[in-house]
């Protein structure tokens, strides 16, 4: 009995320890690290660093198709065992058994030649041929046979691609940059939604407190009778309308709270306590800085010119593949046959092949013309729309630099102006209390205080919004005064 009791008494002593040590932890973040971690973490960020990395290979893949290809290839063995017909002096056919084996081997060296649009090549052939049922074994082959393949007056696929793959490439390290750029203004709008609801959190508790204090002096007021029956009841309806905004402010708070744990990746379950941005760089952005930036940095540019440059490839390709197609092959080197694998390597012959191809058009009905004039409309489509793309690109800047310089000044505005609600709410309610002012006062400087601080978490969340938005425009960082890379 007395060892249930112990049990007992220490159970009550750690019971109001039990709520602390069930809590989560709080996680205090501010908004340059809540960037990093979505930059570092979320889902986009790997995507993002993913498409990088498919873009660097493909880089790397073109090219390794413009440097020689050394291939080994062969036939190992190509052994067949059966009955074949075979055609005898006198014309009949006996049908005889066959046991034989071919293989061959080849080693090639091949180099592509891009001003041209042809290839070059150096191969070594080897076969042998092995008949079972007599005995006998036979060798072909070619030492070395050096040869060239060449289109004539035909589209040149090769020089187009060395023009038009280093802009793709290029444009691949814009896009991310760009990309995580686009995550810090994400994460900004997302951490801003966080901070707002968590200060409706605090106000809603600020003024369920202060309106239950209210009320109940209100209350030995009214016993005194120097208070209405209407103020007492409008007292009592500011509490109960605290309260419901307790319970909303808690449910935005959590909702908001989840959206910025989910996208910049953040598995722990801490409370999240976030830190206004206490200061704003102190640079002002001119225009015409962040056009010439925007212009040299962003993918904007290099997509026009890769854009234009495929418009008049494919003119080229209308115009080489419609008229007169020529090709030329010719090839030289030695060979030689033999009982054994030496005798291939003495005293070989030489070898000599040429061969020109050609296709020309006699009556297309206007084919060729028709596919030259598409290709060249689409060339100009693709101008005009690159000309406004642009246009639209340069405005987009500019309006953003307006509104980033706009948002800043404000800044100073809604902080003084929250300054002056704040103070001038305690200075009304302190009026309150010694009867001097109507409760219809009161709500207008409490409602006019939480306007006011919300109009600046507002204000901060649209600067700041702007300020990485202009970073991803221009893909510059005007705090520092460098290139973002």
């Amino acid at each position: 009995m007395k060892k249930l009791y112990l049990i007992l008494l220490l159970f009550v002593t750690l019971l109001p320890c039990l709520p602390g040590i069930a809590q989560p932890a709080t996680r205090t973040l501010r908004l340059q690290e809540v960037i990093a971690l979505a930059q570092e973490q979320s889902a986009t960020a790997r995507q993002a660093e993913t498409s990088r990395e498919n873009s660097y290979w493909q880089w790397r893949s073109f090219k390794s198709d413009y440097k020689p290809q050394l291939s080994l290839t062969g036939t190992l063995p190509d052994f067949s065992r059966t009955i074949m017909p075979v055609t005898q002096p006198d014309g009949t056919t006996d049908f005889k058994p066959v046991s034989i084996n071919n293989s061959e081997l080849g080693l090639s060296l091949n180099q592509v030649v891009s001003p041209t649009g042809g290839r070059v090549f150096v191969t070594s052939l080897m076969q042998r041929f092995d008949d079972f049922d007599r005995d006998q074994t036979r060798y072909n082959g070619n030492p070395a046979i050096v040869g060239i393949e060449q289109p004539l007056f035909a589209y040149n696929e090769l020089s187009w691609a060395k023009k038009i793959e280093p802009l793709r490439y290029q444009e691949s390290q814009k896009v991310y940059l760009e990309e995580r750029e686009k995550i810090a203004v994400n994460a900004t709008r997302l951490y801003f939604d966080l901070l707002l609801a968590q200060t409706n959190q605090r106000i809603a508790s600020q003024n369920q407190s202060s309106n239950d204090t209210l009320y109940q002096i209100a209350q030995e007021k009214y016993k005194l009778g120097r208070l209405s029956k209407n103020d007492l009841l409008q007292l009592r309806l500011a509490v109960l309308n605290a309260e419901l905004a307790m319970a909303q402010a808690a449910l935005d708070q959590q909702t908001a709270a989840l959206a910025l744990k989910t996208y910049i990746g953040m598995k722990e379950t801490d409370e999240l306590e976030l830190l206004a941005p206490e200061g704003i760089p102190a640079t002002t952005v001119l225009a015409e800085v962040a056009l010439a930036e925007a212009r040299k940095n962003r993918k904007e540019s290099i997509n026009f010119s890769r854009r234009l440059l495929e418009a008049e490839a494919q003119m080229a390709k209308a115009q080489g593949d419609n008229g007169l197609n020529a090709s030329l092959f010719a090839t030289f080197g030695l060979t030689n046959r033999g009982a054994s694998f030496t005798d291939i390597y003495t005293s070989p012959e030489n070898q000599q092949r040429a061969r020109i191809g050609f296709s020309m058009p006699i009556l297309d009905w206007g084919r060729q013309r028709s596919i030259y004039k598409v290709a060249e409309l689409n060339k100009q489509l693709v101008q005009y729309t690159v000309d406004q793309e642009e246009a639209n690109f340069e405005q987009a800047v500019l309006t953003q630099v307006n509104q980033y310089n706009t948002l800043k000044a404000r800044i100073a505005t809604t902080a003084e102006a929250d300054a002056i609600a704040q103070e001038r709410y305690e200075i009304a309610r302190n009026t309150f209390l010694i009867g001097r002012i109507s409760i219809t006062d009161l709500n207008i400087a409490l409602a006019e205080k939480d306007q006011a601080r919300r109009a600046h978490i507002a204000s901060l969340s649209e600067f700041w919004t702007a300020h990485y938005m202009l970073r991803q425009l221009t893909l510059f960082d005007f705090e520092q005064g460098k290139i973002i890379e």
